[in-house]
This record gives C-alpha cells, sequence and structure tokens, in this order.
C-alpha cells in the first residue's frame, strides 16, 4: 500500500509542480507590468523593442532559477512541497521585484532605466539588466534554499544583493573606460560584457547564501569568505581576460573603441564560466 502511494505521488508531483510553475510565470508577468510604466506587450509587438525582449528574458530566467531554488528544500508530502515551493516562490519574487528599484538607482544610477528601453530601445541597457535579474534570482534562489526560515532567507539575500550592488562599483573602477558613459551610448558590447561578469557574481554568491542554515556566525562568515574571493578573482580574470582572449588585440578596446559585440558577449561568457567553476571549489 505504501509503495502504491509513492508510485501516485511520483505521478502527481511532475504535472502538479508544472501548474504550480505556470502560476508563479503568470504571476511574474502580472507584475512586471503592474511595475513599469509603459505597456510590455505594446513594446514587444508593436514597437518590437528588443532593449524591452532582452529584459524580460532575464526576468523570466530569474523567476525560473527561483523557483527551482524553491524546490531544493527538504523532502515532504506532496501537498507541503507545493505549499513551501509556492510560498517560497512568492517571497522569491518580491525580493526579485523589489531589487530592480534598489539596482536602478545603484548600477545605472546616471540616467532613467525605463527611458533608455522604452524610449531610445537602447539595448545595452537591456543587456545590464538581463544579467543583474538573472544574477539577483540566482541569489533569491539560493537565499530560500536549505533548512532555514524566512528571517533567514530575508536576511542573506539582502547581504548577497548588497554584495552585488558593491561589486558593480568595483568593476566600473578596474574597467578603463566608464561603464555609464558606454550604456549611456548604447555600448551592446559593453552591456553584454558588464551583464555576463553579473551573471558569473550571482552564481558565486548565490553559492555563499545557499544550503541548511548552521549559525549566524558560520554563515555569515562563509559569506564573507567568498565574497572576498570573488571580489579579487574577478577582477584579476578580467584584467587576464582583457590581454590574453584576443591574441594580439585588447578585448577593452574591441569593446570600447570598435563596439564588438562579439568581444562583449565573449567577455562576458568567460566571466561566467570562471563563475561556474569557482562557486564549485569555494
Amino acid at each position: 500500500m505504501e509503495s502504491a502511494n509513492l508510485v501516485l505521488n511520483d505521478i502527481y508531483r511532475a504535472p502538479a509542480f508544472i501548474l504550480l510553475y505556470f502560476f508563479l510565470f503568470l504571476l511574474a508577468k502580472w507584475s512586471k507590468d503592474f511595475s513599469t510604466n509603459y505597456s510590455l506587450n505594446e513594446e514587444l509587438t508593436k514597437n518590437d523593442n528588443l532593449a524591452v525582449a532582452i529584459t524580460m528574458a532575464g526576468y523570466y530566467l530569474a523567476t525560473a532559477a527561483i523557483f527551482i531554488g524553491s524546490l531544493l528544500g527538504p523532502d515532504n508530502d506532496l501537498v507541503t512541497e507545493l505549499i513551501e515551493a509556492g510560498g517560497y516562490s512568492i517571497l522569491g519574487l518580491v525580493f526579485l521585484n523589489m531589487s530592480r528599484f534598489i539596482n536602478d538607482q545603484i548600477i545605472l544610477r546616471r540616467f532613467s532605466n525605463e527611458n533608455e528601453l522604452e524610449i531610445n530601445q537602447n539595448t545595452a541597457v537591456g543587456a545590464v539588466q538581463f544579467g543583474t535579474y538573472v544574477a539577483t534570482g540566482l541569489i533569491a534562489a539560493g537565499a530560500i534554499t536549505g533548512t532555514g526560515g524566512i528571517e533567514t532567507a530575508i536576511v542573506f539575500f539582502i547581504l548577497g544583493q548588497a554584495s552585488l550592488l558593491l561589486f558593480t562599483l568595483v568593476y566600473d573602477l578596474v574597467t578603463p573606460f566608464s561603464i555609464h558613459n558606454e550604456l549611456y551610448e548604447k555600448n551592446t558590447a559593453a552591456g553584454a560584457a558588464l551583464g555576463g561578469t553579473m551573471i558569473a557574481l550571482g552564481i558565486i554568491i548565490s553559492n555563499g547564501v545557499s544550503g541548511d542554515f548552521i549559525s549566524w556566525q558560520a554563515d555569515l562568515t562563509q559569506l564573507l569568505i567568498i565574497n572576498i574571493f570573488a571580489f579579487i578573482c574577478l577582477p584579476i580574470i578580467r584584467f587576464f581576460m582583457d590581454k590574453l582572449v584576443i591574441p594580439g588585440d585588447d578585448l577593452s578596446r574591441e569593446i570600447v573603441e570598435d563596439r564588438n559585440l562579439g568581444a562583449g558577449i565573449l567577455e562576458g561568457t568567460v566571466a561566467i564560466c570562471f563563475g561556474l567553476v569557482i562557486s564549485l571549489l569555494i
């Protein structure tokens, strides 16, 4: 009898969680529509706005990451798991939408993001928002995993988000060009490079805020060590990428002077590769 119940549980499990994710997806779309000053449907269809499409792609990937993070808790019966996954996913969506306003004021603080996306159709800004959404989604996913409660999820998301924002300031300092100027000038290559680097950092930080809660001292110490490691390694990796990824040329020159989108995508991708390796090793 017990084995039969387990079989039925497995049969119902996948459709139940797919339906739950479908509901979460619709909720994410509705909350995004509600929080923007322009019509997403109009920008995506009537205006064929690629910048908004890129941003929305990152937002939906972040939503999926949050949902997957909500599934990584302890095993329970199906109903309990659905309730817990739904509750933590909604909490993650709140994190994601709140962080957008914070990121707009710090990461891209020198101009209006909505104007750049809607009026100027600035794909460089869209690429950065893609990266920040995915990174934030990964951090939110990490914060809601494990055996901690809502309070630990909130604290570690805030700390992870603060780490993400601080790193953007560091990135702006170590690059030989002004990030804000390049984004304002619609340099999509620079946007792709920064967006990829943000995702790389999100992967690393997610590793630092995820897992079972042990104690505040132990978990905060672990996060601090991971942050220091990331803040040291990623700029060094960026320096060597600048000199070695394109033999005989300069990656920064390709991004700034030639606005070489391929070079920007390459820098972002290499950063993500190192982010994945670093997150596995620390």
